[in-house]
């Protein structure tokens, strides 16, 4: 064995690896904060390397990678310095376990914004949604408290529409009634001889009733009282589908409900109407025996709402 060999091992027994690391930066003249920059290490590493003290470097395997760049660094054989390193603490030597370091955050300004934008994007949808579920029912706004039709309302009405026939005006001579032999016998006998039409007309109708011209006279101002009723009543033929509703003088709802095609209704009642009529394009409204153009009441909705009768 070699002298230097000799001093060498004598040296690597006897002395820590910081002071062997600590002996040749200050042999060669290098700044501590010069190694520390060239290794990319803190200055307080670089000296804790050189005073044997570990105490920023709690894992051994970033230790022993330490000391052999800075010996390799310094130009040193870098198995001297560990094998110094590990007479030192070859039997104590043990790795420490680096506890994770928890970092609380604050919320971010981005979640809380997209948190907000999103919940606005629902509720205009389910605002979109319920109006066009409104307009497809042939309305534009919801109806007023306490005049909205139920479920059970609509259903109920609807059921009523169907079972029950439409009422028609009475016709104003009522039908002539089954007469009897002895009665026929009693009966004055037609007129023999009529030059004017319009009396043989009603010599006809008084003939064929068995009624008395006297008694015909009488009912006469019963028919023309009829009109006079005829004129309060409206007359709707629906033939599409459309949700009516008609409130009288009192303000009371006279009629009211969704009406399936081919569906005719009489509404009598005090004027003036307030009505409003769904899809007014399929739906024929005569008052007082005048044709009354619903389409030309509609709004931009197919809605029509007015008032009769003022």
């Amino acid at each position: 064995m070699s002298d230097t060999q000799l001093h060498d091992s004598v040296t690597a027994d006897t002395t820590s690896p910081g002071e062997l690391l600590l002996r040749q930066r200050e042999a060669l003249g290098v700044p501590l904060i010069d190694a520390a920059r060239a290794l990319n290490l803190r200055p307080a590493v670089v000296e804790g390397l050189e005073q044997d003290n570990y105490a920023e470097i709690p894992v051994t395997a970033y230790r022993r990678g330490y000391l052999r760049a800075y010996a390799r660094y310094l130009g040193m054989d870098d198995r001297l310095v560990l094998d110094a390193y590990q007479v030192q603490n070859g039997s104590t030597d043990t790795e420490r376990k680096v506890a994770p370091v928890s970092v609380s955050r604050p919320p971010s300004k981005v979640g809380a914004w997209l948190f907000k934008l999103v919940t606005l994007l629902v509720i205009v949808g389910l605002i979109a949604v319920t109006v066009m579920w409104w307009q497809s029912r042939g309305g534009s706004e919801p109806p007023s408290m306490g005049a909205s039709p139920s479920v059970e309302e609509e259903e109920a009405l609807n059921a009523t529409t169907e079972r029950e026939p439409t009422p028609t005006s009475e016709p104003a001579v009522a039908s002539a009634p089954q007469l009897t032999e002895e009665e026929a016998e009693t009966q004055p006998a037609p007129m023999a001889e009529v030059t004017d039409e319009a009396t043989q007309a009603a010599a006809m109708v008084v003939a064929g009733s068995g009624t008395p011209a006297s008694d015909a006279s009488e009912e006469e101002p019963a028919a023309e009282a009829t009109p006079a009723a005829a004129s309060n009543t409206l007359e709707l033929t629906f033939n599409e589908q459309s949700w009516t509703e008609i409130f009288d003088a009192s303000n009371q709802r006279v009629f009211v409900g969704l009406q399936t095609p081919g569906t005719t209704a009489s509404v009598e009642g005090e004027p003036p109407f307030r009505l409003t009529v769904g899809n007014a394009t399929g739906v024929e409204l005569r008052y007082q025996g005048e044709v009354i153009d619903l389409p030309q009441r509609a709004g931009a909705n197919n809605v029509a709402r007015f008032t009769l009768g003022e």
